[in-house]
């Protein structure tokens, strides 16, 4: 059997999915998405609830803005190729106010309080949207509304908990069909001073807790795992729960900032590392809000990677580096930028951590996700967008990404074992299928034989492992890396590949990291081009890059981090997609700034694999 592989190889066969392999199969899904019972979404002509999100992502068309007088959606949209698993993952904070507000049966739903939340956004500037959008939410969560003792809001709290946990369970599918999975989920949205700190909450199966743990029951990282430890793992019987941090490129440094109470000892602090990091196996890596794998000139880094540039939400903001510190602001452009901002940086430290109390609580794997608002799971293709927003968002915002899990089957069980194990890895928008394997002994021909598969694990570990025990006479590790185009559809086949590197990370005892990037399959200089006026592409690229790879800059005494980044070739963005299909003299909003890419070279980041002297 392959080790960690889920529960349901020890099932009876008639029990499995259809779809069942041992080797595991690529499934594909969004766990960040946000309906018309988020605050924020609401305010934003979002009408699609949890159903109309699950239905989405099965591939049926839902109607979106601009709402017509009865307040529904006017313009059909489908998304080009169905999910395999999704998640709902609405704001927990305001879940009360918002049903008050929004529910015509509700004795408040004519309060001048509710009319106001449900006035038309319309807002002058982005201040001016911004507080409005503060003073509504704010207003979502006060006494007028809840009650002096807020039992009102805590009421509609538990309707909406149990609301979504029925529509989860209305479209997970059973065996042996398997064709689409949900997670009963919700969002733990801490945003103090306009700096995210947010993590997205994801149940295993449907034994839950009571109600959602929101940001006012506990602000910090560390009294959600808790609460999480007590409530779910020790306090209902079968319950199983994981966190995901996402947006730590707005974090201005507090998402991986050790978090230990005063004077604790290391005996206290490991305990509490071993909590995060079995709370948090994966971080999302990419959203609409940005991509938070590296950045380039960071405080104490060393080594070049001029890809780190990628789709940066505060690219626009010149902001002072934070160094070892902290700061606030980041959704408003203020605050530090600080090198744990960035997945890449967060792994190098917590091998830090790791060699000093031995324990490492950011030993993460890495996905991808969209954070859209608009109850509508998965659009990330560059063309796809065209078809239902003609607007072109503000430099900084993308379509999002994908998570991809390595999977024995499409059930929940399967899925939620995945990222447990790390056996997972995120893209920005395509389906590229990814395989990462470490291990001492690997052939150098590996990539040639037909049993890849089979070897790589019997020969090593997958992503999101670490290495085993070193073998004798082994000098080196030894990774093998293989990559497939995505192969669209029909209508709009996928890109060709362009390159595959391996990424490493390692640190100095005094604090210095060290990062290394090697090409090791296919070539930057390929030749590939897009011309951004037609978007038509030109060049050569691969279906399939393979490599197998020994470090030759090897150190047995080093803890060491590696990971695989492949991409495509250059194609065009969705914003100059957009553009490009306006008619002359009236092409929308945004068109022609400077500080909007022309194109897009998509990727994808796989988990890591650790090194351990």
């Amino acid at each position: 059997m392959l080790d960690g592989s889920a529960a349901a190889a020890d099932r009876p066969a008639g029990e499995r999915c259809a779809d069942y392999d041992a080797e595991r199969n690529v499934y594909w899904g969004d766990l960040h998405v946000h309906t018309s019972y988020s605050m924020d979404a609401y305010i934003f002509d979002t009408r699609l609830d949890p159903e109309d999100a699950y239905r989405f992502a099965r591939g049926e068309a839902r109607m979106l803005p601009p709402l017509d007088e009865e307040g529904r959606g006017t313009i059909p949209f489908q998304i080009g190729r169905p999910l395999d698993f999704a998640a709902v993952t609405d704001h927990a904070d305001a879940f009360g106010g918002v049903r008050l507000c929004t529910d015509p049966e509700s004795d408040a739903y004519s309060t001048e309080l509710c009319k106001n939340y449900r006035r038309p956004f319309n807002p002058a500037s982005v201040g001016a949207g911004t507080k409005d959008i503060v003073g509504r939410v704010a207003s979502l969560n006060s006494a007028p509304l809840c009650g002096a003792d807020g039992a009102l809001c805590r009421a509609g709290l538990i309707d909406t908990w149990k609301d979504l946990q029925r529509a989860a369970a209305k479209f997970d599918d059973d065996a042996p069909s398997c064709r689409f999975t949900t997670f009963v989920a919700y969002e733990h949205t801490a945003t103090p001073n306009l700096t995210k700190v947010h993590r997205n909450v994801i149940f295993r199966n449907d034994k839950v807790i009571e109600k959602p743990i929101t940001f006012s029951d506990q602000p910090s990282g560390l009294g959600l795992w808790q609460e999480l430890d007590r409530q779910c793992l020790s306090g209902v019987e079968g319950c199983d729960v994981l966190a995901i941090p996402h947006n730590p490129n707005l974090s201005n440094g507090r998402l991986f900032t050790i978090e230990y109470p005063e004077h604790s000892t290391r005996q206290e602090q490991a305990r509490l590392a071993s909590l995060r990091a079995r709370m948090e196996p994966v971080v999302e890596i990419m959203q609409i809000k940005g991509e938070s794998e590296c950045r380039s000139g960071m405080w104490k880094v060393l080594g070049a990677d001029e890809d780190c540039d990628f789709e940066k939400f505060r690219q626009l903001h010149e902001v002072e580096d934070c160094q070892d510190g902290m700061g606030w602001g980041a959704l408003g452009g203020k605050g530090c930028r600080s090198r744990l901002d960035f997945a890449r940086y967060a792994l190098i430290e917590g091998m830090r951590e790791a060699d000093r109390i031995g324990v490492n609580p950011y030993g993460f794997g890495m996905i991808a996700a969209t954070d859209i608002h608009a109850g509508t799971p998965g659009p990330t293709e560059e063309w796809e967008t065209q078809t239902f927003d003609a607007r072109v968002p503000g430099p900084g915002y993308n379509l999002g990404g994908l998570a991809a899990v390595w999977a024995e089957e499409n059930s929940r069980e399967s899925i939620f074992q995945a990222l447990r194990r790390r056996e997972v890895y995120g893209t920005s928008g395509p389906r590229m299928t990814i395989r990462l394997f470490g291990g001492w002994d690997y052939p150098k021909d590996l990539c040639d034989s037909d049993a890849l598969v089979s070897e790589g694990y019997a020969g090593g570990v997958p992503m999101g492992s670490d290495l085993p025990i070193r073998t004798r006479g082994a000098e080196a590790p030894v990774f093998v890396v293989s990559a497939m185009r995505d192969s669209g559809t029909a209508k709009h086949p996928g890109n060709l590949l362009q390159r595959v590197q391996i990424v490493k990370g390692w640190a100095d005892p005094d604090g210095t990291f060290h990062q290394q990037v090697v090409d090791v399959a296919g070539s930057k200089e390929n030749g590939a081009s897009v011309d951004p006026k037609t978007c038509e592409v030109s060049g050569p690229g691969e279906n399939q890059l393979c490599s197998v790879w020994r470090d030759p800059d090897f150190d047995a005494n080093q803890r060491a981090v590696y990971y695989a980044r492949v991409f495509e070739n250059p194609s065009c963005r969705f914003s100059t997609r957009i553009c490009n299909a306006g008619a002359p003299g009236q092409k929308p909003a945004g068109c022609g700034n400077p500080d909007i890419p022309l194109t897009i070279q998509d990727r994808a980041w796989t988990s890591p694999i650790w090194y351990t002297p």
